[in-house]
């Protein structure tokens, strides 16, 4: 049965980043995922280059194949490194203290979290090797100032900074003064 396209049809963009994105996270060729959702190669390869007209059959079974929900194809690329300076973000003052509330990030659906307090020095860095598919680390610096984040492309940061990056790939802590003191929030699913 055919039926009219919408005005505007799927975000082929969209699509086409969501789908290399997750076949990369998956470490998939374009074969395997081609194989694993039965539609042909060239058919993944137009769809990954933003062409062709994809039913939601096809969605479908590419989400199966990639074991992703449907809904990771339609989301548009969430940058991966967040960082938020002292002072900036989304903040709520209380109306009975002298207290003020700044979101440095939310929590998603089925994460779990764990915290830590790190107390680093000056002189050698932590470089961290990848952790497990999925992570996601937070840093917040209470005092002193560190070079922090993925280990091709760190940032300074000072007291109040906060950072989010990919815990699953390279990543670098390194103390720029005596005793600095700064909190990680690891984030894993």
């Amino acid at each position: 049965m055919q039926h009219d396209q919408p005005k505007g049809g799927p975000p082929l963009d969209v699509i086409a980043a969501s789908l290399r994105r997750e076949r990369s996270h998956a470490g998939l060729s374009l074969t395997e995922v081609a194989k694993r959702a039965r539609i042909a190669k060239s058919t993944l390869s137009q769809l990954e280059s933003g062409t062709g007209n994809p039913s939601v059959e096809t969605l479908w079974a590419l989400a199966v194949a990639l074991d992703v929900p449907l809904s990771r194809l339609f989301e548009p690329p969430v940058p991966q490194v967040r960082l938020i300076r002292a002072g900036e973000g989304p903040q709520v003052y209380s109306e009975r203290a002298h207290y003020l509330c700044t979101l440095l990030s939310s929590c998603p659906p089925n994460a779990q979290r764990d915290l830590y307090q790190i107390v680093a020095q000056p002189g050698s860095a932590r470089v961290s090797e990848p952790h497990m598919r999925g992570v996601i680390e937070h840093i917040v610096i209470a005092t002193g100032r560190a070079l922090v984040g993925p280990l091709d492309d760190p940032v300074e940061l000072g007291p109040g900074d906060y950072i989010s990056y990919p815990g699953d790939a390279p990543h670098i802590f390194e103390a720029l003064e005596p005793d600095t003191r700064s909190f990680e929030i690891s984030e894993h699913s």
